[in-house]
């Protein structure tokens, strides 16, 4: 755990600039089985301290792998130093940077640290019911593992900040074959916001998601291949989620938007149908903590939610203070980086759509052909919100009923023309935590949303 060494080192701002000074320590501890052995088994902390000072619209950054208040100090210094060597050098001739009011956020107790045995033991007994349940399987891997991060803050304009983000994931993975001999797989995520000893005390708690898994593998399996070309479609809450985070959260991350995204001139315009509105929640959505709560960014701003559609109506960025300070916008704390050596960025914390009126069994039945789609493994989009996204697990809806599984597919599509479409959005919003965003830097990110009905492009075979 950190203590507060930084506190001694605010003398040594600069009164003419904005600055910043962090320590942090990032945890890591992983288990991977392979069909029940132990094919990865790793620990480790990184820690240090960094030091980030903006003046007249430059940055100075200086960061050292050491927590101690001599290296905070000489951090502090040098960041001091490459702010005034860059304003001299490359003026932008911003003026000051807008000061935050004062905040004191401090997070108390600490991150628990189970021995690495712990994991191992937890991985072979989720492994032992997987060997005894689920038959008819040509590989099983099951990960248990926990990424933390514990930061210290404080800011030239008088944030005194502590935040403890642990959380940790067991993620069960099968492989199946067709009949006629091609592997199928399908994985799940458990866990959240916490640590392994917390998420995870009796392995019992995972089998009911684990035999769910293996029923929808041996579905998939005798499963067949979508009709490619534009249908009518029901996302499922994970997919709403991978769509408002790729194809659409990253367009309106003001950093993007200033490099040219999408969103630029589509401010205050429809983007979506006027069922959609998109949010990107700090700590608490819908009246419940979200998956990866966030309280006080890496600049020392206080997080508050950042609406982005508003009833399909683009209405606003995420941005750090320097950007809220272009736009005429309110700094809404989306800065954030991911080791002591990394400067903040603009990123997510839980980007959701909001839920509707309709129940998933009538958006079913309103469906005469086409398609329900669950889960995705991976994804791509671009700041034109251009998308592809995989398609892991799916059904054909035929007649308003569910019919066969589906194999693995793909959808595509344009981010702001497919929202339009949406004429059904679902009453339950389904959050996913397990992945990590990977703008420059690893971030975990929460995502969700309720299921949409929409038309969108899907390939076939």
């Amino acid at each position: 755990m950190l203590h507060d060494f930084l506190s001694a080192c605010k003398s040594g701002f600069d009164p003419q600039t904005h600055s910043e000074l962090r320590a942090q320590l990032n945890r890591n501890r992983r288990v991977i089985l392979l069909s029940g052995n132990v094919v990865g088994n790793d620990r480790s902390d990184i820690s240090g301290v960094s030091a980030r000072v903006y003046r007249s619209g430059t940055y100075g950054f200086s960061s050292m792998a050491d927590c101690s208040e001599e290296s905070a100090r000489r951090v502090l210094s040098a960041a001091t130093e490459n702010a005034a060597f860059m304003d001299r050098h490359v003026p932008a001739g911003k003026g000051p940077i807008a000061p935050m009011p004062y905040k004191c956020r401090r997070q108390e107790g600490d991150i628990h640290d189970p021995a690495q045995n712990t994991y191992i033991e937890f991985a072979k007994a989720l492994d032992d019911y997987v060997v005894k349940h689920c038959p008819n399987l040509v590989a099983r891997r099951i990960v248990a593992m926990e990424d933390s991060m514990e930061k210290m803050l404080v800011t030239s304009d008088g944030m005194d900040a502590h935040a403890i983000y642990p959380r940790s994931y067991c993620y069960v993975m099968m492989t199946a074959q067709t009949p006629a001999g091609t592997p199928v797989d399908l994985f799940k995520a458990m866990g959240g916001a916490g640590t392994f000893d917390i998420n995870f005390t009796d392995p019992a708690a995972c089998y009911d998601e684990i035999d769910k898994l293996y029923a929808r593998l041996m579905e998939k399996r005798e499963g067949v291949y979508a009709d490619a070309g534009r249908k009518t479609v029901i996302l499922d809450g994970m997919m709403t989620g991978m769509l408002s985070h790729e194809a659409v959260g990253h367009t309106v991350e003001a950093d993007l938007v200033l490099g040219g995204s999408v969103a630029g001139p589509c401010l205050h315009k429809r983007v979506a149908s006027d069922l959609v509105t998109l949010t990107d929640f700090a700590h608490t959505a819908f009246g419940e903590p979200c998956p990866l709560p966030v309280y006080v960014d890496d600049e020392g701003t206080e997080a508050i939610d950042a609406p982005l559609i508003e009833n399909g109506i683009l209405t606003g960025y995420m941005n750090s203070r320097e950007t809220a300070q272009h736009f005429g916008m309110k700094p809404t704390g989306n800065a954030r980086a991911w080791l002591f050596s990394d400067e903040p960025l603009i990123r997510m914390r839980n980007t959701s759509v909001h839920p509707g009126k309709d129940k998933l069994e009538d958006m079913i039945a309103s469906i005469d052909e086409g398609y329900y789609l669950i889960d995705s493994g991976n994804g791509q989009a671009d700041t034109t919100g251009e998308f592809m996204f995989g398609v892991t697990m799916g059904y054909e809806i035929k007649h308003g009923k569910l019919g066969r599984a589906l194999l693995d597919t793909t959808i595509s599509g344009v981010a702001f023309e497919m929202l339009k479409t949406v004429d059904m959005v679902g009453d339950k919003v389904i959050w996913v935590s397990s992945g990590m965003c990977g703008k420059k830097q690893p971030m975990p990110v929460g995502m969700g949303g309720p299921a949409l009905r929409c038309q969108v492009m899907i390939g076939g075979r």
